[in-house]
């Protein structure tokens, strides 16, 4: 067999030297443009399931969101492994596929799934599924720092959440920026009990009324000089005094009874579960790229880097962009990466105090 293959060669000289030059330019080619890591992705096929269960013990999470979920995503074709884990007011739920599934067609799966056992859920359980990444694909992080002392963590965490972040999602091969760090500025309403007993009315009351006012009503249409005109109200509350001024009942002699009677309104953080701090020189926010699973990260973070240096123009004077972590130079070989800016994060929701605070974990196999 070895003698007629070497006769045949011998007889093909041009033909041999052709092949063996296109299998070279291939080779050259495939060096080229293998995507290549420092972080080899071994993990498995898995899609996770997110619920927010806002101020739900574990116990509860557990009964009523976790087990209908995890009992549901047994049923998903080709799912392997199903992991079920209950936090206080958040349930996640892993679903683990065998090797050589197609991911995206594991996530349409699960929400085909979903779908059915969102009926199950109690009212104000919100699920969603995780983005299309892997356990490695943290590929970059930078902090905002504002060393002038103009901008407070509320601003910075708002340029972030509503500039930054839309930004960024639109380099290819991102999959999620998250936010870290910082403030999220919410309308507060602070309620006063003896006020509210003195008014007659309750909270409920208080909150209902806000719903009601805090919406858009639409109407007909209105033609006047051969032009048609859309009638609608306007009634997204935009101000303190806004929100002041709502009505929540009418009172005796048919005053009516507002939010501003009864409660203190006021703009303030939003409950924090951790911070971000930069280098022990005080807080910080910012953001943390995640890659899209199968994506060459070196070609990701080059499209982050030009993103953000087209973006440091548009940030108000004083606000810098730190980077904090990125992989490029791990990728490259070129040296250990020992970044000079490196950031520290601590959440009270870590594996330590989730311990600590009544975790309640399940594990389904089919096998």
């Amino acid at each position: 067999m070895i003698a007629r293959i070497i006769r045949a060669s011998v007889a093909a000289r041009g033909l041999v030297v052709a092949s063996a030059l296109i299998l070279t330019l291939l080779g050259i080619a495939a060096v080229r443009t293998t995507p290549v890591d420092a972080l080899p992705d071994l993990s498995d096929v898995q899609v996770i399931v997110r619920t927010s269960y806002a101020g739900q013990a574990p116990r509860i999470v557990e009964d009523q969101v976790t087990y209908p979920i995890t009992t549901t995503m047994l049923s998903v074709p080709g799912a392997r492994v199903v992991r079920g884990y209950s936090f206080v007011g958040d349930s996640f739920v892993y679903v683990l596929f065998d090797d050589g599934t197609d991911p995206y067609w594991a996530r349409s799966r699960v929400l085909e799934y979903l779908s059915q056992v969102q009926s199950r859920l109690p009212e104000g359980a919100r699920a969603s599924i995780g983005p299309d990444a892997t356990g490695v694909g943290w590929i970059y992080e930078y902090a905002l720092v504002d060393k002038s002392g103009r901008h407070d963590l509320a601003e910075l965490r708002s340029l972030q959440d509503w500039f930054l972040r839309f930004e960024l999602k639109s380099v290819p091969g991102v999959a999620e920026v998250a936010s870290i760090g910082g403030m999220v500025r919410q309308y507060q309403i602070i309620v006063d009990p003896q006020k509210l007993a003195a008014f007659g009315v309750t909270a409920t009351d208080v909150a209902d009324a806000l719903k009601r006012a805090n919406q858009e009503s639409g109407g007909g249409s209105l033609e006047l000089a051969e032009a048609e005109y859309i009638v609608r109200a306007s009634g997204y509350l935009e101000s303190l005094d806004d929100f002041r001024a709502v009505p929540i009942r009418t009172a005796a002699g048919g005053l009516p009874v507002t939010v501003g009677d009864v409660a203190t309104v006021q703009i303030g953080p939003d409950t924090r579960r951790g911070i971000a701090e930069l280098n022990g020189e005080g807080e910080v926010a910012g953001g943390v790229i995640v890659m899209r699973e199968g994506k060459n990260a070196r070609e990701v973070i080059d499209g982050v880097r030009t993103k953000l240096a087209e973006l440091k123009r548009s940030l108000p004077p004083g606000v810098e962009i730190i980077t904090t972590y990125d992989r490029s130079g791990l990728i490259d070989a070129r040296s250990t990466i020992l970044p000079r800016s490196s950031s520290k994060s601590s959440s009270s929701s870590g594996s330590s105090a989730r311990s600590s605070s009544g975790t309640r974990a399940r594990h389904w196999s089919r096998s």
